[in-house]
């Protein structure tokens, strides 16, 4: 549950998940039973859905590297991994925080009323065999749990054997997650059609989606620039999301690098990765507020549907035909009520799937519509929601950030392996000597044809040096601002040798610092800066 969590701001995610859980309570669950709505979308919330921590599920090809990464976060293993190249994982594992290490199967798991699964055993047994958690005592479980899904294989086969209908698993998984990381392999780069299909189960929840393409050390920069060309160009196909989806390139394991060109991209890469998945644990009240509305616009437009179909039932003879052409109408009932209600297209469930799920029902046991619940709902899209938006960007504002520790997340951010450590302007910070000294002999040699005054070149000297790097004006002014260290609009030997130095770090495809860090403070400028402090 949510309530081990400790710090100021854990009571108030408290009471925005509570108030969350009580505003599903009493004014969206009347609606969904009323119109059926866990018959068709999707079984009703629990106590757990609104209290679990952030979930991230993990989908790939076999052998993409999903369990490996799991392995590469935690690092530590888990009960009840499996590594290989061959198919290994065939089971969903659920990798959550637990005080010993051990496995739970999917049975016990589904009547556990504090873990958010047990709606999972409509799935029936031939899934519940395939689906297990795994609990271990790791830091960066306390804050996100992680969901390993099984190998997706190319080609038909293993449709048939599976036994339960994977991509309803997967959208239900879906629906409760905050992250979707989709692995591929950069090393063999193919999407299978059942990998296509389990995108598509993603539909409406495209902000959730990032992208990771593994294993990129595999090839060199050419070749790593094709596959993320096809990669691009096959998942366009796929999602249909109006902004590209972000992918996050690199070699998420802990073995050395193959092809090392691109480390410093893999890095970076890798930083971005673990700030998206960091961030998760303050963004939860607001995914799950999110979600919230996305399942009240769908109840809504649901109600109007099945309450249509019951306006429209004959109440004597007739009513199979009648049936029969309603489903068929089904397309134009939708515009209708599009028109009708003012509601967007993207509201509606799918067509198809609708007409599958009407065809075994009885539209004369079906509501009529209640104005009544209907406005409950939109009472609580329009005030309620809004005060709870109000209340979590408060306690964002209050509260001391959370964030994931642990594992892999600890090695990124301090000591010499630090991201961007000891290069560029931070290149010297922890040397006694000064860093331009080495250099500085041919530095010299440039000052001395610039016929200095007095061991001082004017402005306008320096300018023409310096303009031969071919960089833009602002940046130049920002070097020249940055070396003339006592403001005099002259430049000594030292300072013009750290305006060459920081031209170098700029051409080096480095950021400027906004001042200057004190290891690059000429040793002549240093003595009077320190008795003014």
């Amino acid at each position: 549950g949510g309530r081990e969590r400790g710090g100021a701001g854990s009571d108030v995610v408290q009471t925005v998940t509570g108030g969350l859980r009580d505003l599903y309570l009493r004014k969206l669950l009347p609606l969904e039973e009323h119109y059926r709505f866990h018959e068709f979308h999707s079984p009703a919330l629990e106590e757990a859905d609104f209290e679990n921590k952030p979930m991230v599920l993990l989908v790939g090809q076999y052998s993409t590297g999903k369990t490996t990464f799991i392995r590469y976060l935690l690092e530590q293993d888990f009960p009840g991994m499996r590594i290989g190249p061959e198919p290994t994982t065939d089971s969903f594992i659920a990798v959550m925080y637990g005080e010993s290490e051990g496995n739970v199967p999917g049975n016990a798991l589904v009547v556990d009323p504090k873990k958010p699964f047990r709606k999972l055993s409509r799935f029936g047994n031939a899934f519940l065999n395939r689906f297990m958690c795994s609990q271990l005592p790791n830091q960066v479980l306390k804050s996100i749990s992680i969901i390993d899904s099984p190998g997706i294989l190319s080609g038909e086969k293993q449709r048939i054997s599976r036994g339960y209908d994977f991509c309803q698993v997967l959208q239900w998984f879906a629906e409760r997650v905050d992250r979707i990381i989709l692995l591929f392999d950069a090393h063999k780069l193919d999407i299978s059609d059942e990998f296509s299909e389990a995108i598509k189960s993603f539909r409406g929840q495209d902000d959730k989606i990032r992208v990771v393409l593994n294993k990129a050390d595999q090839v060199d920069t050419q070749q790593l620039m094709r596959v993320y060309g096809a990669l691009m160009w096959s998942l366009g196909k796929v999602i249909n999301t109006p902004e590209v989806l972000r992918v996050y390139i690199g070699s998420f394991w802990a073995h050395p690098l193959r092809n090392t060109d691109n480390r410093r991209l893999f890095e970076a890469e890798a930083q971005d990765l673990f700030m998206d998945i960091q961030s998760l644990p303050q963004k939860a009240a607001v995914r799950k507020l999110n979600d919230l509305i996305k399942r009240a616009r769908l109840a809504k437009v649901h109600a109007y549907i099945i309450s249509y179909l019951k306006k429209e039932m004959p109440s004597v003879f007739g009513k199979e035909n009648k049936k029969k052409e309603l489903i068929n109408r089904l397309p134009e009932i939708y515009l209708q009520l599009q028109r009708e209600y003012h509601i967007s297209a993207g509201d509606f469930p799918e067509v198809k799937k609708m007409q599958e799920m009407l065809e075994t029902c009885d539209f004369t046991k079906f509501h009529s519509l209640k104005p009544k619940l209907i406005e409950a709902v939109d009472n609580m899209l329009a005030n309620k929601i809004a005060s709870l938006m109000s209340l979590i960007s408060q306690e964002e504002s209050n509260m001391p950030t959370e964030m994931v520790h642990g594992g892999a997340f600890d090695g990124t951010m301090a000591g010499p392996f630090g991201h961007g450590y000891g290069e560029g302007v931070k290149e010297g910070a922890d040397e006694d000597e000064w860093v331009v000294a080495k250099d500085k002999p041919a530095y010299d040699e440039i000052f001395y044809t610039l016929s200095p005054i007095n061991g001082k070149i004017s402005g306008i000297s320096a300018k023409k040096e310096m303009v031969t790097s071919k960089l833009p004006n602002s940046v130049l002014g920002k070097i020249w601002k940055l070396a003339d260290c006592d403001g005099d609009g002259m430049l000594d030997d030292e300072e013009f040798a750290l305006a060459k130095h920081l031209i170098k770090v700029k051409l080096d495809g480095f950021e400027l610092p906004g001042t200057l860090p004190s290891h690059l403070v000429p040793p002549s400028h240093r003595k009077p800066l320190q008795t003014v402090e």
